[in-house]
């Protein structure tokens, strides 16, 4: 028994010192390229021995020393001692030949085996060779390991819809039609999945997105749609991200602006202002969008950021909040594949943080369509398929509807969903009608029309799988009542107090909007017109109360100019931030209150500047009144007649929300007020006289003849002069009351429940 022992030890010894053997001779091929001080650090720890411990260490080092990935010390030292450490091994080990492969394969970057000699799976993940890839991705400025977004805890949200139907009605001239957008849609999706709602343009998908999101208030829907069992609610807005299909963003604002005033205004009160500086820090880098996020977002004359940057910027407002929802409407229409595939990519990414994903898509390529967990493909409002998208192909070649030639899937599938069976295998059922005449055919191919090719696959997913599916959408969901109960919550939370949100609208208002009112366009526009008044009117001051008419007519003009501008700049207000207040409003971000007063005292300061560089020309060109306090009570009139303009514009515009209408409206009273301003006529029917009383300019006109002829006369071109007060109570009621039409206009508008 000695013996045999003896003798397998000696066949063991033999195997190890021929694997030694060929390991030398490797390093022997290796040393021209190491330097003298690494080959003597190398070869310090003595000469080889028979040990097998002892061997692979040395062999270790050697190799580690020879790694071009090794050669650099410096951080990953550490890393180098732990990985060597891992080689160690018991000298008993020998007996299995385990512990030498496993050294040798470490020391070697590889692994390998040959007969007796069996390396473990799990070996060989500890053993693989090192790199700088390796290394944990750490913000090393900040000390700690960066914190994904995506992976935060959020409710999960189970999402049910059955029999869902809506209709709209059409007003005609003489007859009302009413037209069926959705016609008995069943569907669900869980958290962690990712649903696309597939079909050609008019299926209905825009529209059952919306009802699923809760953005559709007008009656004339139908059905039921459940969130882990319960109905819609307001709470559920925090929990929801809708991204539309527009890209609807401030095209003066930076992608970091954007992100920061969302994460301050929609994320909880009880996060700090720095916390939620760096929530929108995270949502940038983990978009990818860190390389453009002090450039401009851009639109249709500002240069900015691409659009797969831009649709990236949309998702980024959404996932702000870590919603347990997610809606997109077409976020890779207009991309290309690669830029698309990315977005798609991104949801997935959401999607396995244990939310809820559902996106519309138009056309995918094969590669997006395959990441698509589950797919309802709509056709004419009605649903043609609901299930697994990596089992569609499988269900409608098993309805006999199957591509002649390799296809795109999704290509395949809009086909049919219009009708089209062109390269497309025909079910003998269908065939069968046509040939007896129960069904049209194309007049040209002979193949089914389109309407028949609708019809068929409707009844086919109503008698195969429609019944199934709503059962299955029956079964309560495995989730405890606590959780129910977060989802139907009443308690609405804003993520900032009144005055908070004020603040914040106030600022963001002031950047987007400093780069329209100092364009090169609007302050050449004022210059220039102030240069001609004062050289028109070049010195023509007098104390003369007879030479004063001429001057009159210039105060009347600086009246009327400084009334017409401000209410064709304010008429554009409202309807050219309808879809942003509409996607705001919708997401409660804001109170309308805050934003109203945000939005109308923000435009002051910068209404401000122009009309004070326009009488510093004019005022002293003309030769009016040189005295300091007439000059101020001058720009106090004139400001005081462009906010009640201002007020004007904003509620003609709010009223309306049409830029054609509300353009030929204020055009009409705009010349009303100017004709009624008591310089053109003095003499005014009695009937109708107490038009000049409406009319700003009229309160102005005599506001100014008071302030630079008071000293002078109490009559000028037949306009008494007064103390002044009555004019300057009008104007400020005229601030107040129209501004408050507007903003009751703006609430007459409910662009959401509870705005």
């Amino acid at each position: 028994m000695m013996e045999k022992a003896n003798s397998t030890s000696g066949l063991i010894r033999t195997k190890s010192d021929q694997l030694v053997e060929t390991i030398a001779a490797a390093l022997g091929a290796m040393r021209s390229s190491i330097s003298p001080g690494e080959a003597a650090a190398s070869d310090g720890g003595g000469s080889m021995e028979s040990s097998g411990g002892q061997l692979s260490r040395k062999s270790s080092r050697r190799l580690t020393a020879a790694s071009p990935g090794r050669s650099g010390g410096g951080k990953n030292t550490h890393i180098r001692k732990a990985r060597s450490a891992q080689l160690k091994f018991d000298v008993d080990d020998l007996n299995s030949g385990a512990a030498l492969s496993r050294a040798s394969s470490a020391s070697l970057g590889f692994s390998f085996s040959f007969t007796g000699f069996t390396v473990p799976p799990d070996e060989i993940s500890d053993s693989k060779p090192f790199s700088d890839d390796d290394e944990i991705h750490e913000d090393l400025e900040a000390g700690r390991q960066k914190k994904k977004l995506q992976t935060e805890p959020t409710l999960p949200i189970y999402l049910k819809f059955s029999d869902v139907t809506y209709k709209v009605v059409l007003k005609g001239i003489t007859s009302t039609v009413e037209k069926e957008i959705l016609n008995g849609i069943n569907g669900s999706v869980d958290p962690g999945e990712v649903l696309a709602l597939m079909g050609p343009s008019g299926s209905g998908k825009t529209t059952l997105l919306s009802l699923l999101g809760g953005r559709v208030n007008q009656p004339g829907h139908g059905g039921s749609v459940t969130y882990n069992d319960k109905p819609f609610s307001k709470s559920l807005k925090s929990r929801i991200g809708f991204v539309t299909q527009d890209d609807v963003l401030f095209p003066h604002l930076t992608v970091k602006e954007t992100l920061t005033y969302a994460a301050r205004l929609r994320l909880p009160r009880r996060l700090t202002k720095d916390e939620k500086y760096q929530r929108a820090a995270d949502v940038i880098y983990e978009l990818g969008l860190e390389n453009c996020q002090d450039t401009m977002i851009g639109g249709s004359f500002v240069r900015g950021v691409s659009g797969g940057e831009r649709k990236r910027v949309c998702i980024g407002n959404e996932i702000l909040i870590n919603p347990s929802l997610l809606f997109l409407d077409e976020p890779t229409s207009g991309l290309d594949s690669t830029t698309a595939l990315r977005i798609v990519d991104t949801l997935h990414d959401i999607a396995e943080a244990g939310k809820t994903v559902i996106t519309t898509i138009h056309q995918p390529s094969s590669r997006l369509f395959l990441k698509f967990d589950k797919l309802i493909l709509l056709g004419k409002g009605s649903l043609l398929y609901f299930g697994k998208a990596s089992e569609a192909m499988v269900y409608f070649s098993s309805i006999g509807c199957s591509p002649f030639i390799a296809m795109n899937p999704a290509e395949f599938m809009l086909d049919l969903a219009n009708g089209n069976v062109t390269d497309i295998s025909v079910p003998s059922e269908l065939e069968d009608r046509v040939l007896m005449g129960n069904s049209t055919a194309e007049p040209k191919s002979g193949k089914p029309a389109p309407a028949v090719v609708h019809e068929y696959l409707v009844e086919a997913y109503e008698t195969r799988v429609a019944e199934n599916e709503k059962k299955r959408l029956q079964i309560p969901i495995a989730v405890d009542d606590e959780m129910k109960s977060q989802v139907c919550s009443a308690k609405r939370e804003w993520g900032a107090s009144w005055f908070e949100q004020y603040s914040i609208l106030f600022w963001r208002g002031l950047k987007e909007r400093r780069h329209d009112y100092f364009s090169w366009l609007r302050v050449t526009q004022v210059l220039a017109t102030a240069t001609i008044l004062g050289l028109l009117w070049w010195q023509s001051g007098s104390n003369n109360p007879n030479e004063l008419q001429d001057q009159a007519g210039l105060l009347f003009f600086i009246a009327v100019f400084w009334g017409f501008f401000p209410v064709f700049t304010a008429i554009f207000t409202f309807p050219q931030e309808r879809a942003m207040l509409s996607k705001e409003r919708a997401a409660d971000m804001y109170r309308l209150s805050a934003y109203f007063v945000a939005r109308t005292t923000s435009d002051l300061p910068l209404d401000l500047i122009l009309p004070v560089l326009f009488l510093v020309v004019v005022y002293f060109m003309a030769g009016l009144r040189m005295n300091v306090g007439s000059f101020f009570l001058t720009v106090l009139t004139v400001f005081l007649c462009i906010i009640a303009a201002q007020g004007l514009g904003l509620a003609i515009g709010a009223t309306l929300m049409d830029l054609k209408k509300a353009t030929t409206l204020a055009s009409v009273t705009v010349m009303t007020f100017m004709l009624a301003g008591g310089f053109f006529v003095k003499d005014v029917p009695v009937f109708i006289s107490w038009l000049r009383y409406l009319s700003f300019n009229y309160h102005t006109y005599k506001l100014l003849l008071k302030v630079q002829y008071e000293h002078i006369s109490h009559s000028i071109n037949g306009v008494k002069i007064d103390d002044g007060y009555t004019e300057v109570g009008v104007l400020a009621a005229m601030v107040v009351g129209y501004r408050l039409l507007a903003y009751l206009s703006l609430r007459r508008m409910k662009l959401q429940p509870g705005a």
